[in-house]
């Protein structure tokens, strides 16, 4: 027996000596086709190479390519199980040749592979062509020696391969094994050809011709070839048997299946073994190329998967949970050919895990309540669409396995009733949505979210990507195209750029064509919150409904975002620490050249708390420990220990982040929707850049990270160095030089106070000082002071009235235009003269108002300095009387 591990290894090497690039296997998620909810043939990862979009070092290249047929057209679901091949999950071996050999060189290769290399007897196979290929029947019989009764011509488009209505297009040659007639069965084209005797094995596509509208308008200039061979199926030829699910590596997942629940694979279990071993495969695949389960679009489709193989677990009487325990036997069966499983198998497991528990209480709430909805009704009747609706809309119960659940006891679901009643509730939503005051435009993205649903999100792992454009808005209006000049929002059915939500601004970067349309995208926003909404303006070209475009987020901006937002999570963590476990995000802003961050916290931080932080979040960026991601919901994650984050929406499930460091549990775990860096390190470096006040309770802080950070610190190290330099001293000089120079002033200060003081009580000689004059038989002496700090008027005066005996002292303190007044009364005037009334009619000549004190002492000022003398003038007539 030759193993399908060896088939796949002896297929690629064979290849790979005859001059053929051996390719590894693209992710089951299509990037390059947003057409494809899967990737579900070998050739669709090399597609843009048949079109002329892209080139490669090689002409040749050969595959083993993971494919997927759950949704969209090809949609194998409902029979896996229950026929020989059907599965959800398969591999497709090929050989591709671009631009280089063509027929005669294909069929060469693909017949001496299976007869000369494999040994495949050749009286079991024979051939198909389309039927006007005489040059590939006339090849089969040079190459292969087969009689004309075993080329079969074939007038159907099952022999004719075509990308769409426009592109490469051309006939088909299958090659088909004949298990033997004790099986039922006809020929390729006969009557009984839908028997299971003739079983193709082998897909030769032959790209010749160019096709528009439908129609073939030449050859291609390079014609090509395209071969797709069913890994399962040529391992069931190569182990001699007919049924897929009876090789090796079916066997061995059904083994452990049977091994976990007890049961063995026999008369009606059957179908429930090879459910969960296949769709083992595909869950797994999936899970570890990215896919997570939800609501919508391809997480959708891996829900149902999962759910499907999870009922067929429960039919079995599994009492625990059972798909996450089969993991290590697929690993060991296919993780040497895909490393990629064993590096995600413990988020497979627990996602597994975490799937089959939630439904094990949805099954077993929604059977009950299936149950009794059910209970008069018989074989023939149908459920209500109504009632399937409740199920699926109050206990969460999907209308794929309520129908499922029926089908054994021959009652159908009122498909009609379930869809009334899906879009009854859907008009309450609007019409809520517009009475709730919300902008009246929004109608429209309600429209296209009824028709296209939601945006599928590719951008946690893409920064590029192929999308299908749904809908144009204009002005609130949708639009069939816009041309060269036009602000348009464009929506496409998958995109990479993130819509702002969460604190996250949206994405910027260019929306494009190969045939000239290029738009510029400003920003991103999400409607409804499932909708990514592109605002753009057209450069070039005109885009329309319908157009198949490419994505590009400017990747500069969002590695930038992202850098800030991962930083914002252990900023968030650090202040915890530090303060303590009454800080809690209040509001967040992460946009690529900065971010902020809003916390409850009731005093300011101090210099040493934002060292401290500042710290902590550096030592974890360099640690640069991975950031991991699991999808739980919410009560699920709270309770794990996950902080929920401000400003965001959670739905039914929502993506837990860890950061950092791990003892009993990751530094940092949180709630968040947002885009992250893929390691802590590159963040680059974290700096506090200012620390303040938003409301009572509630204080701020704005960081920087990476580029911004670094560029922050040259500013101010720029600063220093200029300021070193107009200090004529080196940048370590710095502060020194400044506290001398602070001392020096301080110095100059008190000796200039001590000048002015000496020249108001009239030393050194100075013209300026005052003389007493007798005013009313009252001893007067009044000043006026340039310069003077107001603090100095008290002393001053008291200094005065000391010198004078008896007598009122006023003096006129002037500063940037500005002047202060001040009075003194000696105390044997008391009662008679009052200081407040000479200030108030000083402060009145300098333009102020009010002024006071007491009797003996008062103090005012005024915006006039030019009136210090009329201020003094003003003084001397009160006292006059």
């Amino acid at each position: 027996m030759t193993s399908t591990n060896e088939i796949r290894r002896s297929f690629l090497e064979y290849f790979g000596s005859a001059g053929h690039e051996v390719v590894q296997s693209a992710p089951l998620v299509p990037y390059n086709d947003p057409t494809l909810m899967f990737v579900n043939a070998g050739m669709v990862p090399f597609k843009n190479v048949f079109t002329g979009l892209e080139t490669r070092a090689t002409s040749r290249a050969t595959s083993s390519q993971k494919c997927v047929r759950a949704g969209g057209k090809h949609n194998d679901l409902d029979n896996v199980g229950y026929t020989a091949r059907h599965h959800t999950f398969f591999e497709m071996l090929g050989n591709f040749s671009f631009g280089d050999y063509f027929k005669e060189q294909a069929i060469t290769h693909a017949w001496t592979l299976l007869t000369r290399e494999w040994g495949l007897p050749k009286d079991k196979l024979l051939v198909t062509v389309y039927h006007t290929d005489d040059e590939a029947f006339g090849l089969w019989q040079k190459i292969a020696g087969l009689s004309e009764d075993r080329i079969i011509r074939i007038p159907t488009k099952d022999n004719f391969w075509a990308m769409g209505d426009e592109g490469p297009c051309g006939p088909c040659s299958e090659i088909f094994y004949d298990h033997g007639d004790h099986i039922w069965g006809g020929p390729p084209g006969s009557a009984d050809e839908d028997g299971d005797r003739f079983i193709e094995i082998w897909n030769l596509v032959f790209m010749q011709f160019e096709q528009a509208a439908g129609e073939i308008v030449g050859n291609l200039p390079k014609p090509s070839i395209d071969t797709g061979m069913g890994l399962e199926r040529i391992a069931a030829v190569m182990q001699g048997e007919h049924d897929n699910y009876d090789i090796d590596t079916f066997r061995a997942l059904i083994a452990a299946s049977e091994s976990l629940t007890g049961v063995k694979a026999e008369g009606e279990q059957t179908a429930s073994h090879r459910v969960i071993a296949d769709h083992l495969r595909s869950t797994s695949f999936l899970l570890a190329d990215g896919v997570l389960p939800s609501n919508e679009g391809r997480g959708y489709v891996l829900r149902r998967i999962m759910r499907r193989a999870m009922r067929h677990a429960h039919l079995l009487g599994a009492k625990d949970p059972l798909m996450h325990r089969l993991v290590g036997a697929l690993v060991t069966e296919m993780g040497q050919a895909y490393p990629e499983l064993g590096r995600a198998q413990p988020l497979i497991e627990e996602t597994l895990l975490r799937e089959e528990v939630q439904f094990r209480r949805t099954l077993s709430n929604g059977l009950k309540l299936l149950d009794e909805a059910t209970g008069t009704l018989g074989e023939g009747d149908k459920l209500p669409g109504e009632t399937a609706f409740r199920l699926y809309d109050t206990y969460g119960f999907p209308y794929d396995l309520t129908e499922d659940a029926l089908r054994a006891r021959g009652i159908s679901v009122d498909r009609d009733g379930f869809d009334a009643a899906m879009a009854q509730q859907k008009a309450a939503a609007r019409a809520a949505w517009k009475g709730s005051g919300q902008a009246a435009d929004s109608e429209v993205w309600f429209d296209i979210a009824e028709r296209h649903g939601a945006t599928e999100f590719t951008g946690y792992t893409a920064t590029t990507g192929e999308g299908v454009v749904v809908a144009l808005v204009k002005d609130g209006k949708e639009v069939a195209e816009a041309g060269v000049g036009e602000e348009v929002v464009i929506l496409t059915n998958q995109t990479p750029f993130y819509g702002e939500s969460g604190g996250q601004m949206g994405d910027t970067g260019t929306i494009s064509t190969n045939e000239g349309l290029k738009i510029v995208i400003g920003d991103t926003s999400k409607p409804l919150g499932r909708l990514h909404a592109h605002q753009g303006k057209v450069e070039a070209g005109t885009v329309k409904v319908g157009d198949a475009v490419l994505l590009a987020v400017d990747v500069e901006r969002r590695d930038a975002t992202r850098a800030n937002h991962s930083a914002t999570h252990l900023l968030h963590a650090a202040l915890r620490h530090r303060l303590g476990h009454h800080v809690t995000q209040k509001g967040s802003m992460v946009s690529a050249d900065r971010l902020r961050f809003d916390f409850s916290q009731p005093t300011a931080l101090t210099a040493e708390d934002i060292a401290a932080i500042e710290a902590e979040v550096n030592a974890e960026i360099r640690a640069n420990e991975a950031v991991t991601t699991r999808l739980m919901s919410p009560d699920e994650a709270i309770e794990a220990g996950a902080m929920a984050l401000f400003g965001e929406k959670y739905g039914d499930e929502v993506r837990v982040l860890s950061m950092g460091r791990q003892t009993d549990k990751h530094y940092s775990v949180e709630l968040c929707g947002g885009t992250h860096v893929r390691a802590l390190g590159d963040i680059g470096v974290f700096r506090i850049v200012s620390e303040s006040a938003v409301s009572s309770g509630v204080r701020r802080i704005e960081a920087l990270t990476g580029e911004g950070a670094r560029q922050w610190l040259v500013d101010r190290e720029d600063k220093l160095k200029g300021t070193a330099s107009l200090l004529r001293t080196t940048p370590d000089e710095v502060e020194a030089r400044v506290a001398a120079l602070l001392d020096e002033r301080r110095k100059l200060e008190r000796d200039l106070a001590e000048a002015k003081k000496a020249l108001a009580l009239g030393g050194g000689g100075s013209a300026a000082a005052a003389a007493d004059e007798d005013v009313s038989g009252v001893k007067f002496s009044g000043q006026v002071l340039e310069g003077l700090d107001p603090k100095e008027l008290r002393g001053l005066l008291d200094q005065a009235k000391q010198r004078m005996g008896s007598g009122v002292a006023v003096i006129v303190a002037v500063n940037d235009g500005k002047a202060s007044i001040a009075a003194a009364v000696t105390e044997d005037l008391a009662g008679k003269v009052s200081a407040v009334d000479l200030v108030r009619a000083g402060v009145e000549a300098l333009g102020g108002k009010g002024g006071g004190g007491r009797p003996d002492m008062a103090q005012g000022g005024g915006p006039d300095g030019s009136k210090a003398a009329d201020a003094i003038a003003a003084a001397k007539g009160v006292l006059a009387g």
